[in-house]
């Protein structure tokens, strides 16, 4: 019984498929109109009942583009890709504007890579439960560079500057998880990434769903080495290790509300500002 009504829900589903996918090739406009008003059901759709309606359901998604500027499908975004692009870059926030100004995003836009803006909370599940388009993987832009060269400067600059990075983290404490270079900055000094797995987004969720939940994602600081802020910091270490400290909470502070977060102690913030100012 229950494997015919599923068989009976995917055949309906299949019949409106066609209807939507005739729409969204003949009569685009129309098309978005009824996705601003049932789009986020078609992504639950595609996330629900363990994904049994992905397949279907795919050709129908639509993401504003970084470089479009627009709602684009999954098709279109991969019929762009460069040659040597082997998978689709997503980037999560509140909204496009928000998004569109994340300093983790500098290094693949001056590339020309385009990025998909995922505004739903949905959205990354629906990334999850897709996990490729047309054989390209899903992946979070905010992840940093995956070339070898980029990683192994990475490296070495973690090993260059390790006494900074260090001390850093001993300042910070368990606020964070790590501090690291970053491969992704180009003129901002700092930013906020979470590890693998659960994303900023996906907590922010949780937590919506359940406010007593103690799931978190991991706080990892990176920090521009090439950045004036990075040499300052460097500097104080070990000629001011007071004002150093002063730099790094800033840093982290910095980091938080480039994020959309709130500081967790804002008149220490602002005092802080106010000693370097002094100075």
């Amino acid at each position: 019984m229950v494997g015919q009504t599923q068989k009976s829900t995917h055949a309906m589903l299949q019949e409106k498929f066609f209807e939507l996918a005739k729409m969204l090739k003949d009569e685009r406009e129309a098309y978005e109109t009824f996705w601003k008003n049932f789009g986020r059901q078609l992504k639950y759709g595609v996330v629900s009942e363990y994904g049994i309606h992905k397949d279907l359901l795919q050709d129908l998604l639509l993401f504003w583009s970084s470089t479009e500027k627009k709602l684009v499908t999954l098709d279109e975004y991969v019929s762009r890709m460069k040659e040597d692009q082997k998978v689709i870059y997503y980037a999560a926030g509140d909204t496009v504007d928000k998004i569109d100004k994340l300093p983790q995003l500098e290094a693949l836009k001056d590339q020309g890579v385009e990025i998909l803006y995922f505004t739903e909370e949905v959205d990354e599940f629906v990334a999850q439960t897709l996990r490729s388009y047309k054989d390209k993987e899903f992946r979070s832009a905010m992840d940093g560079a995956s070339d070898e060269s980029a990683q192994e400067k990475a490296k070495e600059e973690a090993d260059t500057h390790k006494d900074v990075f260090a001390f850093v983290k001993e300042t910070l404490g368990d606020t964070v998880t790590e501090v690291k270079p970053s491969t992704r900055l180009k003129s901002h000094p700092v930013c906020l990434t979470a590890g693998e797995g659960l994303s900023f987004e996906m907590e922010k969720y949780f937590q919506l769903m359940q406010p007593d939940s103690s799931i978190k994602a991991q706080r990892i600081l990176e920090l521009n080495t090439e950045h004036p802020a990075f040499t300052a910091l460097e500097n104080a270490v070990t000629a001011d290790p007071e004002k150093a400290k002063i730099y790094a909470k800033l840093l982290y502070d910095q980091a938080l509300l480039i994020e959309g977060r709130s500081i967790e102690d804002p008149v220490a913030y602002a005092n802080n500002v106010a000693e370097l100012l002094a100075q």
